[in-house]
């Protein structure tokens, strides 16, 4: 079974693009339409067809910023109070620009937008200042439009290769090193501009339930996107901002209480009273969640068994049909009827995810990173709050500024001693005869993650962290061993995963504050908007370890109000009221 073979292929391209979930192949489309001379190549480590976190569809766009519901000063406003202040409000304000007329293109794509009576896109309310959420009718069917759009434009596609270390040379991206998942042969990609979308870094904490992929991320996002702009590199923003998320208790899904609010449904307590005001999800909003429970009145639950039965149904054809199709199957087996009962919610484990929270590599607002001709986008890109619209459409600039940026350049050399050395390292452990398997290094690393990094954060903790996972580190690097080349794409996956469980400590201990409500609740810190109103930025040190600067943010687009500025910490309701 995928035996590992031994070979090496080079091949040249202006555009790489690694990742063919969302922002890939937006990216893709836009490069080849802009120049159709262009040699973009696609490479994800899995099959584009069904790849990437909206493989099985999505239920709706949460933050569509459509001409007679929201503006895109409203909407910057909005994320800007949401992340605590610490933006880059240009990236966001074009995002609100011009993710509209992405909508449109998608509209021509063939994927449904709901509409309301008059023919106008029904969108909902979930956000404290303006409206963005428009259910897709047809959200299982993205994936199916997105890959016709490829083949239409004759983008070269390369599946089941997974790229595990950039090339640099001559100050700038050179390409990369690639592996095949099913027979283990190397492909060495030169190309004059990379564009990195390769998710979140999904499998990094441990869901409850202990099995590696019961993740609420897509769990075949496991954050290599991360570790490879780290190994090359490019700095990665505010780490210590977590992803953490409400979720169904036992399943790895979102219990998308922002899909039933603008229904009537709501977050409540085990009294069945409403506790916050909005289900919009913030790092404010996760705190309360969390006091809630730790208070006495948990479980939290997803109430909705108050509602009318068309609704319940309304809800049941969104949740149980798109993106999670087995929801309604788990909920069955438990004998759990949303008319009568309300459905118990959870903390998922931590990860990294811009589209949730802020935390990714670096960015600009042409998705540029530190490194030229280096772009990022989607869930690894550091544009917060950014979700399934923001992906394709920063995939977009990136996409078009790469070709750009490829018009004036040609290849830079790099040294072929490191991809003979990247050969050595990922080959290493199907050198050996025994050892420790991926999935028991993988498992140990993650709950590692969860003894120590899960918030609230306690220092004495996350420094015992960094020595724990120094001790698994050498036992991945001195005994791991593997039997195929499946093994081995699991081997490259607990490698990223353990790099991003060091940038996760490092980052956390730097900031020494608390930020982002439970993102990045230090017990021992207040918020200190004095000394930490700015971007931390990490990058490889030159002992090859984490090293840290702050950058300041950059003066506002859109001016915050004093009165505004702490509205999504102040989502309590004063005094709970028992649901009829």
């Amino acid at each position: 079974m995928d035996e590992i073979l031994d070979g090496t292929t080079q091949i040249d391209c202006d555009i790489l693009i690694i990742g063919g979930g969302t922002a890939g192949p937006m990216a893709a489309i836009k490069a080849k339409r802009a120049n159709p001379n262009a040699n973009v190549v696609l490479l994800d480590k899995a099959n584009v067809k069904r790849s990437g976190a909206i493989s099985m569809g999505m239920d709706g766009l949460n933050n569509s910023v459509i001409p007679g519901y929201a503006t895109p000063e409203q909407y910057t406003k909005e994320i800007t109070i949401a992340n605590d202040g610490i933006v880059d409000q240009k990236a966001v304000y074009r995002y609100a620009e011009e993710c509209y007329s992405i909508i449109e293109e998608l509209d021509q794509f063939g994927i449904r937008f709901q509409k309301d009576q008059n023919g106008e896109y029904d969108v909902k309310k979930v956000h404290h200042i303006g409206t963005y959420v428009l259910p897709m009718p047809n959200g299982d069917t993205v994936k199916k439009a997105l890959y016709r759009q490829l083949r239409k434009a004759r983008i070269n596609i390369i599946n089941r290769y997974m790229a595990t270390r950039l090339l640099t040379g001559e100050g700038r991206i050179a390409g990369a090193i690639c592996v095949n998942t099913r027979t283990a042969e190397f492909l060495v990609v030169r190309a004059k501009a990379v564009i990195m979308s390769l998710g979140a870094a999904g499998r990094l904490g441990l869901p409850s339930s202990g099995y590696l992929y019961g993740t609420y991320e897509n769990a075949s996002n496991s954050g290599e996107g991360y570790s490879m702009a780290y190994h090359a590199g490019a700095g990665l923003a505010n780490l210590e901002c977590f992803q953490i998320n409400p979720l169904i208790k036992d399943y790895n899904g979102p219990a998308c209480a922002y899909v039933a609010g603008p229904m009537g449904g709501y977050t409540a307590n085990a009294n069945g009273e409403r506790f916050i005001e909005c289900d919009y999800w913030s790092g404010q909003m996760m705190q309360e969640f969390y006091d809630e429970l730790q208070g006495g009145k948990g479980p939290v639950y997803l109430k909705l068994n108050h509602l009318a039965e068309e609704t319940v149904a309304e809800i049941e054809r969104v949740l149980h049909i798109v993106e999670r199709p087995t929801r309604g199957h788990f909920h069955k087996g438990r004998g759990t009827d949303y008319r009568t009962d309300m459905i118990e919610m959870h903390i998922s484990e931590i990860g990294f995810c811009s589209g949730h929270s802020a935390s990714g590599v670096f960015v600009d607002e042409r998705a540029r990173t530190t490194i030229d001709g280096l772009y990022a986008a989607g869930d690894m890109a550091n544009v917060p709050h950014n979700y399934m619209l923001g992906a394709f459409t920063n995939g977009a600039f990136a996409g078009l500024d790469a070709v750009d940026f490829v018009k004036d350049v040609d290849f830079a050399d790099f040294d072929m001693g490191e991809v003979d050395a990247e050969k050595t390292r990922v080959l290493a452990p199907t050198k050996r005869d025994d050892g420790i398997p991926p999935n028991q290094i993988e498992y140990k690393t993650r709950r590692f993650v969860n003894d120590y990094l899960q918030p609230p954060k306690v220092t004495a903790k996350m420094e015992l962290a960094q020595r724990r996972f120094e001790e698994v580190r050498h036992d991945m690097e001195t005994e791991m061993y593997v039997r195929d080349s499946h093994e081995l794409m699991r081997s490259l996956e607990a490698s990223a995963i353990m790099d991003c469980a060091d940038m996760a400590a490092a980052a956390s201990l730097y900031r020494t504050e608390s930020r982002w409500g439970l993102y990045h609740n230090r017990v021992e810190y207040e918020r200190d908007d004095e000394n930490w109103f700015c971007h931390t930025i990490l990058t490889k040190g030159d002992d090859g370890k984490p090293a840290h600067t702050k950058k300041a943010v950059d003066d506002y687009i859109v001016e915050i109000d004093d009165d505004e500025k702490d509205a999504y910490n102040n989502q309590r309701v004063g005094s709970t009221v028992a649901a009829e």
